[in-house]
């Protein structure tokens, strides 16, 4: 019996894998992630790898790998109920008794989304409205500094101050009131049991996933009454700690870096100023999952908060969180304003690309961090607090800013630069001599595919296998590309494939993301051993530590895995025409890509 999506999910996210991992194995520090010794194979040298930041466990040397419940399928032999239901009574989590039944308060998130564009559409027509939108209009231009060209690419709108305009269009159109209220666009009245429009007298920012759904809005007060700013809550189609506002604009410029804001109007207006990799969480501090988000997108986040006391501490926590995953932090602190709108109104834009340009690294809040948990006027507190930030240092690639950073701590620590150095320079080696034993101990396992149980077919034809890992891996990271082969904008279909697992994989990742529900890489283990579920966790750790994972790699995979298949095929029914035909046009391709 399948077991509810949202029940999975909620046994992941509330099993913590660092604590229940660290009941079966020994795991020490290593960065951001925890290393030990792996619990399914015998080795000496750990390559079993823990990630906190997204609650993966993954082994470089035997390949188990996967979430939290697929280690315990692994580690007590269990299947996936029987593991998530482990799970679930350790969390305190009840599962349904009829787990075939939907929940019934089902919706499908496509509803969902078909409802707030008519909302969108809404809110716009208003705005638009030369007498019903004119103060709110005028805010945006005259107020706020907006080009028309600007309002209307950011889909901008305006809630007329009315319990039921909204609600009535939208009734008119054929939704229910219970389809309203869990879209967060209507309430009932506790006093009356009627609907009335939550967003009122609002500006109203639509909030666009990658693939372009309308998911959620938030509205911004043109009065007093109420919230400032009131966000939608979670929905069927919308998750607002997954979700990052412009990430539909900024994922196609933030390659080099994303500007982290806090709110709208920063994004909009940065935006506007020509910096278009600007993004901002929805209201809410900033979260692991946000964080996972951004890791997909981008190798360097620039944190742009409010100056304010309150700004700095959120920034502090972006700062961590970011960390976690390996991107790079840089912070910008504009002293002479409080959000990035304001002092491009003041300064410009051209002063406040100097400003990013000149952003501090993350380097000095993390030293002056480790020396406040170190009394450093001691010689054992000196050592500790030396020994951490070298292997901070250690992780930085570029020599010259390992040297930067070398004196700048020693100068500090009153030690020589030259002992600094030496211990990176060691961190490093050693680190070096791990990646070269792990890079032996991959090849000798995988030997490219032979003797690979979990996908006996890849020895077939390792280069088409080879097409189907980058696929999969970008299918299984990226909403927008499963979205892309949806609309057919990517020509990709399961008899593409040349293996059995990589056409169940797609199989299955495509058939989560077109369900009511959505893709879920929790809900993957249901359909696949743990082994596979190891395996698929592989193919994403690959593509995650890759720069370039662009469309264009998925374009150039497909073309390759047609290709490829196409010439096995042909080879192995003996025409040799079509096999003369196919090396010809791969031959012409080459020559001129």
């Amino acid at each position: 019996m399948l077991i509810p999506r949202n029940i999975i999910e909620e046994i992941a996210q509330r099993n913590d894998i660092t604590e229940v991992v660290g009941a079966y194995v020994r795991l020490q520090r290593s960065g951001s992630n925890l290393v030990g010794l792996c619990p399914f194979h015998s080795e000496k040298t750990p390559s079993f790898t823990v990630f906190p930041a997204d609650n993966h466990f993954y082994c470089f040397g035997c390949g188990a790998g996967g979430d939290v419940i697929t280690f315990i399928m692994k580690a007590e032999n269990l299947d996936f109920s029987g593991a998530a239901e482990y799970l679930a009574n350790r969390a305190g989590i009840r599962i349904p008794a009829n787990t075939d039944v939907t929940p019934g308060n089902a919706m499908p998130r496509k509803r969902v989304y078909e409802i707030n564009l008519e909302a969108a559409r809404f809110f716009r027509d208003r705005l638009l409205d030369p007498k019903a939108g004119v103060a709110a209009m005028r805010y945006l231009t005259e107020g706020r500094g907006l080009p028309t060209a600007v309002i209307r690419r950011f889909g901008l709108g305006y809630a007329p101050d009315s319990f039921d305009l909204l609600g009535n269009h939208l009734r008119g159109l054929g939704y229910s009131n219970e389809e309203l209220q869990k879209c967060y666009l209507v309430g009932i009245s506790k006093r009356t049991g009627k609907p009335y429009d939550l967003f009122r007298n609002r500006i109203i920012f639509p909030i666009i996933d990658t693939s372009g759904n309308v998911i959620a809005f938030g509205g911004r007060s043109l009065d007093d009454t109420g919230p400032k700013y009131l966000n939608s809550s979670d929905t069927p189609g919308f998750k607002k700690s997954r979700n990052l506002y412009a990430l539909n604009f900024a994922r196609k410029h933030c390659a080099e870096a994303m500007i982290l804001c806090e709110g709208y109007m920063d994004v909009i207006a940065l935006h506007a100023a020509g910096f278009e990799n600007a993004v901002a969480t929805l209201g809410t501090a900033i979260t692991p999952e946000q964080v996972r988000v951004m890791a997909r997108y981008t190798r360097r986040v620039i944190i742009s908060y409010d100056s304010d006391e309150a700004g700095q501490n959120a920034a502090d926590k972006a700062m961590r969180l970011l960390g976690e995953v390996g991107l790079e932090v840089r912070v910008l602190k504009l002293s002479e304003a409080k959000d990035p709108d304001e002092y491009i109104k003041k300064y410009g834009k051209d002063k406040f690309r100097m400003e990013l340009e000149s952003s501090r690294s993350g380097f000095e809040h993390k030293f002056f961090s480790i020396i406040a948990k170190y009394d450093t006027d001691t010689a054992e507190g000196k050592i500790k607090a030396a020994g951490e930030v070298c292997r901070i240092i250690a992780e930085v690639g570029q020599s010259v800013e390992r040297d930067v950073y070398i004196s700048f701590a020693a100068e500090r620590l009153g030690v020589s630069a030259g002992s600094m150095k030496s211990d990176v320079e060691r961190i490093r080696s050693r680190r070096a001599r791990e990646f070269r034993q792990k890079e032996g101990r991959e090849a000798v396992s995988a030997a490219r595919f032979f003797g690979d149980r979990i996908n006996p077919d890849a020895a077939r034809n390792v280069a088409a296998a080879g097409a189907e890992e980058v696929i999969l891996g970008l299918l299984l990271m990226f909403d927008e590309y499963r979205d892309a082969v949806v609309r057919s904008e990517v020509d990709l279909s399961e008899n593409d494939f040349f293996t059995s697992f990589g056409k169940k994989v797609f199989s299955a990742v495509m058939e989560l993301h077109s369900s009511d529900e959505g893709f879920s890489y929790a809900a993957l283990g249901q359909y696949f051993t743990a082994d596979e579920v190891g395996r698929i966790q592989g193919l994403i750790r690959k593509r995650s530590e890759l720069d370039n994972n662009n469309i264009e790699i998925l374009y150039g995979a497909v073309q390759t895995l047609k290709e490829k298949k196409a010439l096995t095929e042909a080879e192995q029914s003996g025409d040799k025409f079509a096999v003369i035909r196919l090396k010809r046009q791969r031959n012409r391709r080459e020559q001129n890509q």
